[in-house]
């Protein structure tokens, strides 16, 4: 894939190996944030980006693979909430709230779950964990309980 200058891209991040989603590695990643439009081309797989203040910790040449085309669309309206990158390009997932609970029957033993809406996530995309795992990781989303 190649880009020119001036273009518009995404750039693509995803959480550390272990944190997302307690275990469960692959939801919902990979992620991307953008789109950043391209300053130069520097040889024929890396491109220098303008990031914003908020990522000037992070390098701003990156491999072609980390970018995915942005397609301009007027009736598209983008809403940055930036997210706290580590120089890695990787961010920590935290819940905001949990939506329900659930409790799932097998032949001998009862296991709760709770539905967790995660920060930088819409509520389709909130997730069904064991309530057990995320009392002991997070324990004050059950202080308010419902």
């Amino acid at each position: 894939m190649e880009f020119s200058v001036g273009d518009h891209v995404f750039l693509k991040i995803s959480p550390p190996k272990g944190s997302v989603r307690l275990g469960q590695k692959g939801k919902l990643a990979p992620r991307f944030i953008g789109p950043f439009e391209i300053l130069q081309k520097i040889g024929p797989v890396a491109y220098r980006l303008a990031l914003p203040p908020s990522l000037q910790g992070i390098p701003n040449v990156f491999h072609v693979s980390n970018l995915r085309k942005y397609m301009p669309d007027p009736t598209h309206v983008i809403r940055y909430e930036p997210l706290q990158l580590r120089k890695n390009l990787t961010y920590v997932e935290e819940p905001i709230k949990i939506l329900g609970r659930m409790e799932k029957k097998l032949r001998n033993r009862t296991i709760p779950f709770a539905r967790v809406l995660w920060k930088h996530h819409q509520v389709k995309h909130a997730t069904w964990e064991p309530e057990r795992v995320i009392q002991e990781k997070y324990p004050t989303l059950f202080t308010t309980d419902e």
